[in-house]
């Protein structure tokens, strides 16, 4: 049985399809977390914590008490993508305290339950000479751990549940902080925004699209029907009207059992938070996050960002920033 430790990813740790024993969620110093798991007070498999859990975690002296707290082979430290975090020197130093399994991915937590690095995995992330600009060709390419494009797929559950608006919008809000890039793929629906920075692909071409942003964060894709596998992640939209839901059950009565462990978003949603519950109770599944109806004209959006937020793009949150007086 696992533990998660969380603070601005819990809904994005609540995704996960794992064992877990027990979750705290919060702000908590290294002593708070020995106090509760250290000396063999708590057992566990693996302790998942998400690093804006640990207060001032920033401050590369903090990861070092934690190391000397825990056995590292057992922790999972999620990043977030601050700056500082993601600095060469920061990683040089995770990995000088013996901290191998960290990553920016919740996709790869899984792996690294099942298959933690060692130091010859993360090696080429250590810079013995503390220079801060370590040459990322030099870094071994490995999927949990190296901090990669994320390639964000959309797909409608139910018909015409808004993935196109919803990108461009979620495009808008990413901008100001992202390389961010969006595509459609087999359709022309982009262009009736008249924003000539979308971009159109058919399925025989979409991958060499995304070849050629190589440079791009994050890139948004509207899938249609277009091949998940392309994708690092996929989101699944459902619209939750009465319509709608009845017709997309008569087509699958089984749907909500295929989208077991999927990431479901509902979109143009009217439904509170108890209508919600409901809903997962009725449906069996398990909502990330819940949408209402939203002015696509508006550049900023309070919901679009706390949308953002949760699926782990720190750099937007301002009150975090005003915090730590970035701003």
């Amino acid at each position: 049985m696992n533990v998660i430790v969380s603070n601005k990813y819990q809904s994005l740790l609540g995704t996960l399809n794992i064992d877990v024993i027990k979750t705290i969620n919060g702000e908590f110093t290294v002593q708070d977390l020995v106090n509760q798991f250290g000396n063999d007070k708590f057992f566990y498999s693996k302790m998942i914590i998400d690093i804006t859990a640990i207060k001032n975690y920033e401050n590369i002296n903090i990861m070092r008490e934690l190391s000397l707290n825990f056995n590292m082979n057992d922790v999972i430290l999620l990043l977030d993508d601050s700056p500082v975090v993601n600095s060469a020197n920061f990683l040089s130093q995770l990995v000088s305290y013996g901290i191998y399994n960290f990553t920016r991915s919740v996709d790869a937590i899984t792996f690294l339950m099942q298959n933690p690095n060692t130091y010859k995995d993360v090696a080429a992330y250590q810079n013995l000479n503390n220079d801060t600009n370590l040459d990322s060709k030099k870094v071994k390419e490995i999927a949990p751990v190296k901090m990669e494009q994320r390639v964000i797929g959309f797909k409608n559950v139910t018909e015409h549940a808004g993935a196109t608006t919803l990108i461009y919008m979620l495009k808008k809000h990413l901008q100001s902080e992202y390389k961010v890039k969006a595509i459609e793929v087999n359709s022309t629906d982009f262009e009736y925004f008249n924003d000539k920075t979308l971009e159109s692909a058919d399925f025989m071409n979409v991958s060499i699209k995304l070849a050629n942003n190589t440079d791009a964060e994050v890139i948004l894709v509207d899938l249609n029907d277009g091949p998940e596998t392309i994708c690092t992640e996929v989101i699944y939209l459902i619209e939750p009207g009465i319509l709608k839901l009845n017709k997309l059950i008569r087509e699958d009565r089984k749907v909500f059992d295929k989208l077991k462990n999927k990431k479901l978003v509902l979109n143009r949603s009217v439904l509170n938070e108890k209508d919600v519950k409901d809903f997962e109770r009725e449906s069996g599944s398990k909502i990330f996050f819940n949408i209402p109806c939203l002015d696509e004209k508006l550049d900023n959006n309070k919901k679009i960002t706390e949308f953002l937020i949760a699926l782990g793009f720190s750099r937007l949150d301002v009150e975090n920033k005003k915090m730590f007086g970035i701003l």
